[in-house]
């Protein structure tokens, strides 16, 4: 027992503060996961009752995200506190940053563009379809897609940060994208090269986007290069239910050399 009080006085109190807030952090995600069957639910039931609902799933939801990103703030300030103390830890950090910027869990700010897209004020024809006439989910994949065409490194839409698992959905006249209602006007906000702005505005998707949507549906759409843009983080979960990392194969045994003699 003794051994045992020894070996634990040795470890760093910040070591047990992190472990901490890595099980609070868990509680959050489960919780938050637990809802989300609910948004599923939702989508495969009629329109009108959704608009009622968003509100309060909106709410539910912004909670734990505003308790996600606390919870990662505190674990990012305990691990940049041991980072030093040796060269594995350092090592150990910075593979860490660089998985939380491939995963879109880090605010990233530098030049890019911010692209409006709002739904047409032009009077609907007899016989005309209404849903033509507004921003679907299409017309923002459209500009997504184009701008990561482009160049963009990270793209986000009214605030919500697009990952490898976003998925967007026309709920109503919203959007659905990571688990949070949407509402116009839709503002795409995306990093990248200096020249993004010239790339997507002489990009020929870009102009058959115009023509289609603008010049065909009065969709408004407004569009403007930027010194400075800010995409937040993604305040989601992250967790795959299929999807595992592939075992490292064994290093192969060294060929025998034999000598002539």
């Amino acid at each position: 027992m003794a051994n045992l009080v020894a070996r634990m006085r040795r470890v760093p109190s910040w070591q047990f503060t992190l472990a901490a807030a890595m099980l609070v952090l868990g509680f959050v995600m489960v919780a938050q996961a637990g809802a989300e069957p609910s948004v599923v639910q939702y989508t495969s039931q009629q329109r009108p009752p959704l608009v009622e609902t968003a509100t309060q799933l909106q709410s539910q939801q912004d909670g734990l995200k505003a308790q996600i990103l606390q919870l990662r703030a505190q674990i990012e300030s305990l691990e940049a506190s041991s980072a030093g103390n040796n060269t594995l830890a350092t090592s150990l950090n910075q593979q860490l940053q660089q998985a939380r910027l491939a995963a879109g869990l880090v605010d990233l700010q530098g030049p890019g563009v911010v692209v409006q897209l709002e739904d047409s004020t032009q009077p609907i024809p007899p016989g005309g379809a209404p849903g033509d006439y507004l921003v679907g989910a299409s017309d923002l994949l459209a500009v997504v897609n184009e701008l990561w065409l482009d160049g963009a490194e990270a793209i986000a839409v009214n605030g919500e940060r697009i990952t490898a698992t976003s998925g967007m959905t026309d709920i109503g006249s919203s959007i659905l994208l990571n688990g949070t209602y949407l509402q116009p006007p839709y503002q795409i906000v995306a990093i990248g090269p200096s020249d993004l702005y010239a790339r997507l505005t002489s990009s020929a998707n870009f102009e058959r986007f115009l023509k289609a949507r603008v010049e065909g549906y009065g969709i408004g759409l407004g569009a403007g290069s930027l010194s400075k843009a800010v995409v937040p983080a993604y305040a989601g979960t992250v967790a795959l239910d299929y999807a595992g990392a592939l075992p490292s194969s064994p290093a192969p045994a060294p060929t025998p050399t034999h000598s002539g003699g």
